[in-house]
């Protein structure tokens, strides 16, 4: 096996068995993906926890979706010129040959589910919550892998500015909640049909002017998508579009007035914000308002959240002319910054019953499961070891209290219970 080559996939591992020394192999993780362990998962469960209750009392409603969708799906809403539906996306036949992708991004199968149940007609206003796993086939790094999880929020049926100041109202509101350090909401306006069309053509012929400093997916895009060279992180591009024209500059006189009111509003509600004239989203659907909470925390990568308006996107892919904005947040990177730490949510014992003799031992393993029936988390230990080795266990698991029974004590009708972190021992009637 290991002559053929197959070594160097990266998840096959050798591995030499210590009894009979046979070759054994190891299968491992997929690169660009994590187990989330025991120990992690609590923290993760808090911040699910709080972000649901924010949501809530927002007026969301959580929704679910499927991990797999038609490619087409993708290709419609993100749009084929993007480096998600060239480069990234997991793709692939299904047994009848239609072209199947697993969810790179939620916002366009939310879409799809509210257009394909008819969402709109009970009523067109919709607010849906998501958290779930995405993925994309890019360059694994810290806090980005191929699986990630995204927390993901969408408002259907609302053209007013309003909303999108609630939204961002909302995630400054859950970053403080979770204890995120460094945070600066990011806001900027992409503008709409009518008047993006002068700055692009303004931005491309800058980029020409410039195009001898710029990498080649910058040229790539300067004429397909030259909104997008202005969200590059090549140092050297960045610094080539310092002088980029601003959209600002360009706005018809709608655009103008709803950004005006986003700020205006944001203003009232004490949000602190920072115009960012070279903030733009990655994908087709997004017009106006768009906005990111970045952080510093994470050094190049400082974007946590973003998001912005997508009002024709509905109608896009089949339904009614619909109004919709919304946001996602990367969990990974959200799990790393947040003060929220692992330790302070995991849950230990109540109780653990160290059982001697037989005996002591059946009615132990009754007692812990009558126990985890009321709500009380009771262990005890299988395997017939000394109190010494019990009482460690119970140390290593953190248990409150210990209970100690053995043959004597089932005699007397009574049984030890120790305050682990007191050390006071008192007999208690069972």
């Amino acid at each position: 096996i290991f002559n053929s080559g197959l070594s160097g996939l990266g998840w096959l591992v050798e591995r030499q068995s210590d009894d009979k020394g046979r070759l054994q192999i190891m299968i491992q993780l997929i690169r660009g993906f994590k187990d989330i362990l025991p120990g992690e998962v609590e923290q993760w469960q808090e911040i699910e926890r709080i972000s649901r209750e924010l949501f809530e009392d927002f007026g969301f409603k959580e929704i679910r979706i499927p991990i797999m969708e038609r490619t087409e799906l993708f290709k419609r809403s993100i749009g084929e010129d993007t480096d998600i539906v060239e480069k990234e996306m997991y793709t692939f036949p299904d047994r009848k040959g239609d072209l199947i992708t697993l969810r790179p991004e939620a916002t366009a199968s939310i879409v799809r589910a509210y257009i394909q149940h008819k969402l709109f007609a009970k009523d067109p206003v919709q607010k849906f919550y998501l958290l779930g796993p995405m993925f994309r086939r890019e360059r694994p790094q810290k806090g980005r892998y191929r699986q990630f999880y995204q927390i993901d929020a969408e408002i259907f049926g609302v053209a007013s500015p309003l909303v999108d100041v609630q939204l961002i109202l909302i995630l400054v509101t859950l970053f403080d909640r979770l204890q995120v350090p460094d945070i600066s909401a990011h806001i900027n306006t992409l503008g709409c049909p009518q008047c993006r069309p002068g700055f692009k053509a303004a931005l491309q012929e800058m980029l020409m002017s410039v195009s001898d400093r710029l990498c080649s997916n910058c040229i790539r895009r300067r004429d397909r998508n030259p909104l997008r060279v202005l969200d590059c992180k090549v140092p050297d591009c960045r610094a080539a579009l310092k002088e980029a024209p601003s959209i600002l500059d360009h706005l018809c006189s709608k655009c103008r007035e709803d950004f005006a009111e986003v700020r205006c509003s944001l203003d009232k509600l004490k949000v602190p914000y920072v115009i960012d004239k070279r903030l733009v989203r990655g994908l087709d659907y997004y017009a106006r308002t768009t906005f990111e909470i970045q952080t510093g925390s994470l050094g190049a990568q400082s974007a946590v959240a973003g998001g912005g308006r997508y009002d024709g996107l509905v109608k896009e892919l089949g339904g009614p002319q619909i109004p919709a904005t919304g946001f996602a947040i990367g969990f990974d990177r959200l799990a790393e910054i947040s003060g929220l730490k692992p330790a302070d949510y995991e849950r230990k014992p109540d109780i653990f019953v160290a059982a001697l003799g037989e005996k002591s031992q059946s009615l132990a393993f009754e007692w812990t499961c009558r126990l985890g029936l009321t709500g009380i988390c009771a262990e005890t230990d299988f395997s017939n070891k000394s109190l010494k080795s019990q009482m460690k266990r119970a140390d290593r698991l953190g248990a409150s209290y210990v209970l100690i029974v053995g043959d004597q004590e089932l005699e007397e009708g009574t049984a030890i219970l120790r305050n682990m972190a007191t050390k006071e021992q008192t007999s208690i009637s069972l």
